[in-house]
């Protein structure tokens, strides 16, 4: 249940977060390579990873404040 919400949302903020290393070291998007610049998946890839991210950063300071 949650523990698999907490790992799926850590994995998909770490690939956000290692397709934003490609860009800044190596100017390569990752995501407008595989499926388009800003093409309907590749915003459905941003929205997921931005609320991956939320939700990680979230539990986080959730469990910090436990």
């Amino acid at each position: 249940g949650s523990k698999c919400l907490r790992y799926t949302a850590l994995t998909i903020a770490i690939i956000g977060a290692v397709n934003w290393g490609l860009i800044g070291f190596f100017n390569l998007n990752l995501v407008a390579l595989l499926f388009g610049s800003m093409s309907w998946i590749s915003r459905i890839i941003y929205g997921l990873v931005g609320i991956a991210v939320s939700y990680t950063h979230l539990r986080a300071h959730e469990t910090r404040h436990d």
